[in-house]
């Protein structure tokens, strides 16, 4: 699905050079689920705004499905992230004057069949258990059902990679659970999960432990 070949990642001021992402080598098969863990600031937002063509490497390679993202352009990167890349994020980031349903179809607007835009929205919303709040704005939801939208939102244009940020950061036991479930389910049917964790309980649900330090890879771990 993705393999990353000692890629780098440098930011540059007029004064110092910090190196984010240093010789990092990693592949990830469709429909795995892997996990990434490692202190705050040792490169794990970086890697991810990599993986979901939101930022390039300064150096290395990254193949997506086959392709050289850095022969890619701009449009092309678009394009990918659009059709095949769902995002789902500890803060939500729902908009707020817009409904439950309308935040879901966001990721849809592109396609030009409103009927199927309706449906795939109506099926999303029904498979992560939010179906009756489809009319309600992001305010009247608990938080636990605010990422259910976020993850409906992720899954409803059918994404072969979905990158999840500490997903379950904001939410209580029993929410991050329920969460953890609905991204284990999206495995299950051959969608590749990539999730940013600081939790141990919620990491050992996926197949694979990969810690970061220092903006390297330090271990991965088998499950």
């Amino acid at each position: 699905m993705l393999a990353l070949s000692r890629l780098s990642k440098h930011y540059r001021t007029t004064e110092v050079e910090t190196a984010a992402l240093n010789d990092v080598s990693l592949s990830v098969a469709q429909g795995e689920f892997v996990a990434v863990m490692g202190p705050s600031g040792c490169g794990k937002s970086t890697l991810l705004n990599i993986l979901g063509l939101l930022d390039r490497p300064s150096a290395g390679s990254y193949r997506l499905m086959g392709e050289e993202i850095a022969a890619s352009s701009e449009r092309q990167l678009t394009h990918l992230r659009r059709d095949h890349i769902g995002f789902v994020f500890q803060s939500f980031n729902l908009i707020d004057e817009l409904t439950v349903e309308e935040n879901v179809e966001v990721s849809l607007l592109y396609r030009k069949d409103g009927g199927l835009r309706r449906k795939r929205v109506a099926e999303a919303l029904e498979r992560v258990g939010v179906a009756h709040r489809a009319r309600h704005r992001p305010q009247q939801l608990s938080g636990g059902q605010q990422q259910r939208v976020a993850i409906a939102r992720a899954l409803v244009s059918g994404p072969q990679l979905i990158l999840a940020d500490e997903p379950t950061g904001n939410l209580d036991t029993a929410n991050g659970e329920a969460v953890m479930d609905l991204l284990k389910d999206a495995c299950a049917t051959g969608t590749t999960i990539v999730m940013v964790t600081h939790s141990p309980i919620h990491a050992a649900a996926a197949g694979r432990i990969v810690k970061m330090l220092d903006g390297q890879i330090v271990s991965e771990t088998q499950l």
